[in-house]
């Protein structure tokens, strides 16, 4: 194996950790979940200046193909006679570090680079390949150019939820043309490749968005699955991200398992290596996400409202125990509420909430009603201990009926930053921070 002890190209910003802002081990979660990131790296995913803290991470999971960890999303890399063929190119600031570690491992042109979706941390640091000289085909799936033309519109709201902050060039996000590369070839349901005399098909699945696509090599017995493999609970569900696809990811993940590979290089993490190993993490899924979308569903034809659905949903002990599907960033819960906003629309099914009261007028009215913001802080504070789904309830009213009480401010970041630190899952941390943020923001603007 070649020396790849060099380190990457980049700098790295100011140390903010983001423990800070997640809690104790939210920094570890995030190294678990992704590899190869840091905490410049995770505020500044869109800047080519800003690199992984670590030199990549390189496996040989078969002759001539390679696993490369070159940040947060793994690459795969396949040699072939007649050049590479490249699965991904990861965030931005990883491209002068993929380059490197991809010119130790061959002298071959690179042939051809399929994107398996459209995410920032994917597809974004070809360009450090382009600048070099190299001129790859480009394969992508025909919807990753509306993904693309989606993050240019939203990239104040993506930067905002995602916590990024601005790099040299002055954007938080991709949003301008010089960002994107975009695809010589798309395709709709399938491609075929012929690079070297082999072959490689490209299939499309819609999982954690809709221009998903994973890569399989049947002569290497190797599938690039892209995010469609992760080695925790499948990001289903997302909050405050676009639609996700359960369903169709069941029905991909249980294609993959039909194939019999030896090996899977996944989106993130650490791989899966063995046909045993991979029939049980696929198969697992498939019944997962399966049993989630039939709760989902019996439950809106059923007329229940999206919350008792939710509330009732209990994962059978042989998938919820399943190792490498652990709601480590995503949770059973999220996955359910985007199967119901995908069939039932947005709606709580609470009549007075189809055309609310604003907010503040409700926690005031709330807090009126207990008797002033002080009793719901102290009974927020109590339940604390016994309740604290409850009691995050309270604390919110009364930030909300009051925000300049410093009371209030400090039982609204005290009662959400233990729901944050019980936690397990990375969505639910980021949202949980958020009244932390929230106290900071209004402090800030009071000392002005």
């Amino acid at each position: 194996m070649p020396d790849l002890s060099s380190r990457a190209v980049g700098v790295q910003a100011q140390r903010t950790s983001v423990d800070s802002r997640l809690g104790s081990g939210a920094h570890s979660l995030m190294q678990q979940n992704f590899g190869n990131i840091g905490n410049a790296q995770f505020q500044h995913v869109a800047a080519r200046e800003v690199a992984a803290p670590n030199p990549p991470k390189v496996v040989e999971v078969a002759p001539r193909t390679f696993m490369i960890q070159p940040g947060m999303a793994n690459v795969a890399l396949f040699e072939t006679d007649d050049g590479l063929l490249m699965v991904d190119s990861g965030c931005a600031g990883d491209g002068p570090a993929l380059l490197h570690a991809v010119r130790q491992l061959s002298a071959q042109p690179l042939h051809t680079v399929v994107f398996t979706h459209g995410h920032v941390d994917h597809a974004f640091g070809l360009w450090a390949f382009l600048e070099a000289g190299e001129r790859p085909r480009v394969v992508a799936h025909e919807n990753l150019l509306d993904h693309f033309a989606r993050y240019a519109k939203t990239a104040g709201l993506n930067a905002a939820i995602n916590g990024q902050r601005p790099g040299a060039n002055g954007r938080s996000w991709p949003s301008a043309p010089e960002d994107f590369v975009v695809p010589d070839v798309t395709f709709r349901d399938a491609l075929e490749l012929r690079i070297g005399g082999e072959r490689f098909v490209v299939r499309h699945a819609k999982g954690e968005t809709d221009d998903a696509a994973w890569v399989w090599a049947p002569q290497r017995r190797v599938i690039a699955a892209g995010d469609l493999v992760v080695g925790y609970l499948p990001n289903a569900g997302n909050p405050r991200k676009v639609q996700r696809y359960a369903e169709e990811w069941a029905d991909a993940a249980e294609e993959m398992a039909a194939l019999d590979a030896d090996y899977v290089i996944t989106g993130h993490g650490d791989c899966v290596e063995g046909a045993e190993a991979i029939r049980d993490e696929l198969l697992t899924m498939v019944e997962y996400l399966r049993y989630i979308v039939r709760h989902a569903l019996d439950g809106l034809n059923a007329g229940m409202r999206p919350d008792d659905i939710v509330e009732s949903l209990v994962i059978p002990t042989r998938l919820a125990a399943h190792p490498r599907l652990q709601p480590r960033y995503d949770r059973p819960e999220f996955i359910c509420r985007n199967v119901i906003r995908r069939y039932g629309g947005w709606w709580d099914g609470n009549p007075a909430n189809l055309l609310p009261a604003p907010t503040a007028l409700r926690a005031g009215e709330i807090a009126r009603l207990a008797g002033g913001v002080d009793v719901l802080v102290a009974r927020a504070n109590e339940l604390a201990d016994s309740d604290l789904r409850l009691a995050c309830h309270l604390a919110e009213w009364a930030f909300l009926a009051d925000p300049r009480s410093s009371a209030v401010q400090d039982c609204y970041v005290a009662v959400f930053d233990r729901r944050r630190d019980g936690e397990q899952s990375l969505m639910g941390k980021l949202a949980f921070s958020e009244p932390s943020q929230r106290v900071n923001a209004q402090r800030a603007e009071e000392d002005r």
